[in-house]
């Protein structure tokens, strides 16, 4: 188990073995589940459990809330897609379960991709969560999803003209990437609800984008003085783009620009035969935008259930 980053790092070969071995998310990398950990060790302890037998290998990349004490996977409340890392025979995953169910505490788990709730996790009765919307390149062309939202077409025209321009960066730009962060966080300041309220998570979304560079793409539409009427921040992960976040001005709520710059963002990555992934949050734009959805599944059990499945998995083991 470890429990420190030096220790973590011990295991980054393999954690990249078992990656090749069955792909994930960007979620699933070792650098941002390193860098989530390294950041939010104030609140969150690691308790990342790997096993390896003669058929295969396993991470569960676990952490403990101390406030709560509960286990969860890493990414705090970031990581919108989260599993464990497995290969091979279901004996190294079994033995990872054993190690961290010692702790002694409940676990909880979101969101797990329908396929992995239902494989990996099945002994944890995983209940349906939500749906995350996306755009499938393969079911649909630039033109055609123009043609299919000429309202969010109209909407750009409308602030063009008024002198709004889109413009394009890369995670490189630190300084626009805590900007924008910050102007989330002002968005919806006296809402609990906003994630982006706490620094620590302002501070992560700025480094990560700085790691990935050219693969986290940013989208913004700026007035003639360069200020933000909206900005969206994504991540290229394989042949998608996923959505991470969204922020308009709501001096230009009239004009929609949030949506619209989905939209135009969609067109343009479609135009190069890429998916666009909405993440989870089945807000009515989206679903509009979207010809396709994930189900997305929740593990949420008490100690004394983790106990339980342990013991189950302890006797077929030893069946």
């Amino acid at each position: 188990m470890a429990t420190s980053l030096v220790e973590m790092d011990e295991l980054q070969t393999m954690w990249k073995e078992l990656l090749r071995c069955c792909p994930r998310t960007m979620f699933q990398t070792f650098e941002w589940n390193r860098l989530a950990a390294k950041i939010f060790s104030d609140r969150l302890s690691l308790k990342v459990c790997a096993a390896e037998t003669a058929t295969g290998g396993a991470i569960i990349p676990a952490v403990l809330d101390r406030k709560v004490h509960r286990l969860e996977l890493i990414g705090e409340q970031l990581f919108d897609y989260r599993t464990i890392l497995h290969s091979g025979e279901a004996d190294a995953l079994y033995l990872a379960w054993e190690m961290l169910e010692r702790i002694r505490a409940p676990l909880c788990a979101t969101a797990l991709e329908e396929k992995e709730a239902q494989s990996l996790w099945s002994d944890f009765q995983p209940a349906e969560y939500a749906q995350a919307p996306w755009v499938d390149a393969a079911k649909i062309t630039a033109a055609k999803f123009r043609q299919m939202h000429t309202r969010a077409e109209r909407q750009l025209r409308r602030m063009h003209r008024l002198g709004i321009a889109l413009r394009q960066y890369s995670g490189a730009e630190f300084g626009l990437v805590e900007q924008i962060y910050r102007l989330k966080c002002d968005q919806f300041r006296d809402d609990s609800r906003n994630i982006f309220r706490d620094k620590r998570r302002r501070d992560f979304m700025a480094a990560i984008a700085a790691a990935e560079g050219e693969s986290c793409g940013i989208f913004t539409l700026e007035d003639s003085t360069r200020a933000i009427v909206a900005a969206l921040v994504t991540f290229r992960d394989g042949a998608t783009f996923r959505f991470y976040t969204i922020y308009y001005d709501p001096a230009w709520a009239a004009y929609s620009p949030g949506v619209a710059l989905v939209y135009e963002a969609t067109a343009l990555c479609l135009e190069q035969g890429l998916s666009c992934d909405y993440m989870t949050g089945e807000y009515p734009y989206k679903l509009r935008f979207a010809n396709a959805t994930r189900r997305l599944y929740r593990v949420d059990i008490s100690s004394a259930q983790f106990a339980a499945i342990a013991r189950r998995q302890i006797e077929f083991r030893a069946a």
